[in-house]
C-alpha cells in the first residue's frame, strides 16, 4: 500500500514520525513534503498530497498542519478526494467506515505523537461498511461530478 503524506512546518516533525512509523510497517511512502521547519504555505502541500490520492498514484493521503483544518479544507478541493480530521479513535474509524475517506488530516498541536500514529494505524487498517453509508457518500460523489 502507497501512502501520501504532506505537511507544512507546523505538521513536519509529526509528518517525520508518522512517516518513519509507516516506513517501519512496509508501506510505501510518498513524501511531498514539506521538508523542514521553514515557514510555508499548507496549501501547497496538501493539494500536491491530494493530487497522488486522486490520481490513483497512492492509495491513502495524510495531511498534517497546526490545526488540521487548513489541510483539510485544501484537500478537499481536489475532485475525488474525501479527507477527514481526526481527533479521537472513533473519529480514525468512523471517517473510513461511514465516509469513506481516502486522506486524514491531523493537527499537530493538538495530538500527541503517541495518539497519532493510532489514528493512523486505525485510519490505514478500517474498510468501509457500505450499506446505507454508500448511498450518503454516491451524493458527495454525485454533486462533485455535476460542479
Amino acid at each position: 500500500m502507497k501512502i501520501a503524506l504532506a505537511s507544512d512546518h507546523g505538521g513536519y516533525l509529526l509528518k517525520e514520525e508518522i512517516k518513519n512509523h509507516l516506513l517501519k510497517n512496509n508501506y510505501e511512502i510518498c513524501d511531498v513534503g514539506t521538508y523542514s521547519l521553514t515557514s510555508c504555505n499548507y496549501s501547497e502541500f496538501a493539494l500536491l498530497c491530494a493530487t497522488k490520492v486522486a490520481n490513483k498514484e497512492c492509495d491513502y493521503g495524510i495531511v498534517i498542519c497546526t490545526t488540521g483544518e487548513g489541510v483539510t479544507i485544501s484537500a478537499n478541493k481536489v475532485k475525488g478526494i474525501r479527507c477527514g480530521l481526526i481527533y479521537n479513535l472513533e473519529t480514525a474509524s468512523l471517517i473510513r467506515e461511514h465516509n469513506d475517506c481516502n486522506m486524514m488530516a491531523l493537527g499537530a498541536k493538538f495530538v500527541s505523537k503517541e495518539e497519532a500514529l493510532k489514528y493512523v494505524d486505525i485510519f490505514l487498517n478500517t474498510d468501509f461498511l457500505k450499506g446505507r453509508h454508500e448511498k450518503r457518500v454516491q451524493i458527495i460523489k454525485d454533486y462533485e461530478n455535476k460542479n
